[in-house]
């Protein structure tokens, strides 16, 4: 048989959420991708590459899928792969824990044909849970290698590799091998015969009337590898697996043998195969399964269930870890905060020192106060974010927002949603573009777009900067925390009171059901943990390398240029005396002042002015708001050029003391709530854009979000001032 191992080898990795999947893709491509305990986290395939020599594994992660129907937009990208795509194999993850649920999308792979590894993982798991697993039996039941393993551990992924060499050098996808997989009959207790062709030993027998109906839409379908399993999608009715290529004749006779299935049938075809393929994978984990003890660990995830899912007690509870988790983000970050602080200052010191004492430089401009205080503004609040990140994983990690999602599925209800889009909603809270793409793992394009247009209302990672900087400096230490807890609750409720005016109006339509598999509970690792706080610190650094450094340095040019005349007076502020022309002034703050007012961010500035006062900003806060379009955290790097221009030992602490001499705390509060708000970035714009299919649902997300943002801050600015609440 001649080797095949001196080429390039597709390797799909397939899946139910919560199986381990992405982490036994990590081993073994050595990918960072992010991991997480609840379904949604893959919305979309990754790519990796391992290699054995000369021989070239591309590997590539599928979205996790509890089957290969087409009710989600993770469900129809990993089954489009798989067919369309032709992987040479197919590693199919299974959570040994919990096989009776997983092995129903086994069924499924092994019915397209394609080469298949098996791999039990969370071995560890099912052991601690009382049960042992003959995966040598299993393998010769399903007819493909089946490989124990522990993902989080490392452990098993040589010999899936091992597995995976096997089955491609074997040539078990030889054309011919469809026909091996139909011939291949039962064997004992109703389980098909051993055989090692393309798994044609697991294969369902679903009975003589189906399998004769079976055998009449396959003789009407081009010979592939799926043709069986294309068969079985078609009677039950998912016509979307037919070719184009198919002629009209064949498709109306396809049509109507399956029409004619469902009426001589008592279930629903898709029901009645579905309890079928149960009832095949029932007798198969009965040979292969045996229970030595008790599931102790079950009972214990029970009645910690009983708590944290209590219907009274399980939201106060999931307040209050969130509230913890802000407090720890503060508690622990300012400190760390304050060393990058000092970095940075001295930095801009050392920089500063290349030039002689009060001599003017641009260039010394630009490194000092463009490029140092735009991207230090934002580098300092790195450890706010990772501290914030690392806690969510660990609430993931455990198992816990599972719970979480089943816990806030009253509420979703009432607003015509589900449970289920909470886990966009949470993944929110890191990055939105992400979170838009989990809006796949919902099953109606209505609940999709509902969830897409209120997304922007949830903290993301690039508004943290922005609380990072005002909350200090406007609230003292006790309040730091609850006033973090507030604003992340306030976009909490506003977008469930967007959603359920949304379903009122423009969505209405019957409500879908919330169905979603409780993961247990689990200890996170450290490893997996420090893969997300990695991944987190680099994503944001890498964005103050790249998108803030850019912008950084657009707004100091935009700060900096033209430069007034010698004659130009600058219009006088509130309160405040008439000032000489620019030629005249003499103190290097005034000047700096002046010259900020004169150049082209504080002509944007001032024309925003009179749209911007009745919530309270001027036109330095404008002039902010407006770089912020491209990221958030640029409204902190544009705040410390405005207000730190001509300093090079300027430091957060500084410019805090700035902003609390200029600004009122309920200005501060203010800020925070329209940039809670208003206007997504760019790259939410494009990523709305992009998952809706228009550009008028992007559009209408950008007008809609900034016109509710200017409503609710004016009202903020206006009652607060009225009541003389943090005026002074």
């Amino acid at each position: 048989m001649t080797s095949i191992l001196d080429r390039t080898l597709t390797v799909a990795v397939a899946g139910n959420p919560n199986a381990g999947k992405t982490t036994i893709f990590n081993n073994l491509t050595g990918a960072r991708q992010h991991v997480g305990n609840y379904p949604g986290v893959t919305v979309e395939w990754k790519e990796g590459t391992l290699r054995r020599g000369d021989l070239r594994l591309n590997i590539v992660d599928l979205p996790g899928t509890y089957s290969l129907s087409t009710f989600s937009e993770e469900e129809l990208v990993a089954r489009d792969y798989l067919l369309n795509h032709a992987p040479d194999v197919v590693i199919n993850v299974v959570d040994a824990s919990n096989l009776e649920r997983n092995l129903y999308l086994t069924t499924e792979l092994l019915e397209i044909g394609r080469p298949l590894v098996v791999v039990l993982n969370m071995s560890d798991a099912a052991r601690d849970r009382g049960y042992i697993i003959d995966h040598h039996r299993l393998s010769q039941l399903l007819g493909v290698p089946v490989v124990p393993a522990v993902g989080n551990r490392n452990q098993g992924m040589e010999a899936v590799i091992g597995a995976v060499l096997e089955v491609v050098n074997s040539r078990v996808h030889l054309p011919g091998t469809a026909d091996q997989c139909r011939d291949a009959g039962p064997g004992p207790g109703g389980l098909a015969a051993p055989s090692r062709a393309a798994g044609s030993a697991g294969r369902v027998n679903y009975g003589p009337d189906v399998e004769a109906a079976v055998a009449r839409i396959e003789a009407l379908l081009p010979e592939t590898p799926h043709r069986r399993w294309q068969a079985l999608k078609l009677l039950e009715g998912d016509s979307r697996v037919l070719s184009d290529s198919l002629p009209v004749g064949a498709r109306e006779t396809v049509a109507t043998l399956a029409t004619a299935f469902a009426a001589s049938s008592t279930d629903d075809p898709d029901v009645l195969l579905a309890r079928l393929r149960y009832e095949h994978i029932g007798r198969l984990c009965d040979e292969v399964t045996r229970q030595v003890r008790g599931n102790g660990a079950a009972a214990l995830s029970d009645r910690i269930d009983r708590v944290a899912m209590h219907p009274v007690w399980g939201v106060p509870i999931f307040l209050a870890m969130m509230y913890l988790v802000f407090m720890l983000t503060f508690m622990l970050g300012n400190p760390l905060m304050d060393l990058i602080d000092r970095g940075f200052g001295a930095l801009g010191t050392f920089f500063t020192g290349l030039w002689p004492a009060g001599s003017p430089s641009h260039l010394k401009s630009l490194l000092v106060d463009g490029i140092i205080g735009g991207v230090g503004g934002v580098v300092v609040f790195l450890p706010n974010i990772v501290l914030l990140f690392m806690a969510i994983a660990v609430l993931e990690g455990t198992g816990y927002m599972a719970r979480a999602a089943f816990v806030m599925d009253r509420f979703m209800s009432k607003v015509g949603l589900h449970g289920k889009t909470f886990i966009p909603l949470l993944i929110g809270f890191g990055c939105t573009v992400p979170a838009i793409m989990a809006t796949r793992t919902l099953e109606t394009r209505r609940d999709r777009l509902i969830t897409m247009m209120v997304l922007p209302l949830m903290s993301c990672g690039a508004r943290l900067p922005i609380y990072a900087l005002l909350i200090p400096a406007f609230f003292a230490p006790r309040w730091q925390g609850p006033v973090l807890w507030m604003i992340y609750v306030t976009g909490i409720l506003l977008a469930l009171a967007g959603a359920r005016l949304l379903r009122a109006t423009l969505f209405r339509g019957e409500n879908t059901p919330f169905v979603m598999e409780l993961p247990p509970y689990r200890l996170p690792t450290a490893q997996s943990l420090l893969i997300q706080m990695w991944t987190r610190a680099w994503l944001y650094l890498k964005k103050a390398g790249t998108v803030i450094l850019g912008a950084a340095v657009i707004l100091w040019c935009l700060t900096f240029y033209p430069k007034p005349p010698a004659t130009w007076v600058p219009p006088a502020e509130p309160g405040q005396a008439t000032l000489v022309a620019y030629g005249q002034m003499t103190d290097p703050a005034q000047r700096r002042a002046t010259e900020l007012s004169y150049s082209v961010a504080g002509h944007v500035g001032r024309a925003l002015e009179p749209v911007i006062s009745p919530m309270g900003f001027d036109w330095r806060i404008g002039t902010a708001l407006v770089g912020a379009i491209a990221a958030k955290e640029v409204f902190v790097a544009q705040m410390g050029i405005v207000f730190a221009v001509g300093q090079a030992d300027e430091t957060s602490d500084q410019l805090r003391a700035q902003l609390r001499a200029r600004y009122s705390p309920l200005v501060g509060l203010c800020i925070m709530m329209f940039a809670l708000i208003a206007t997504p970035c760019i790259a939410t714009f494009a990523i709305t854009r992009q998952e809706a299919g228009s550009a008028r649902w992007a559009l209408a997300q950008t007008l809609s979000l900034t016109a509710l943002a200017w409503i609710i801050t004016f009202a903020v600015f206006q009652v607060g001032t009225l009541l003389k609440l943090g005026v002074s």
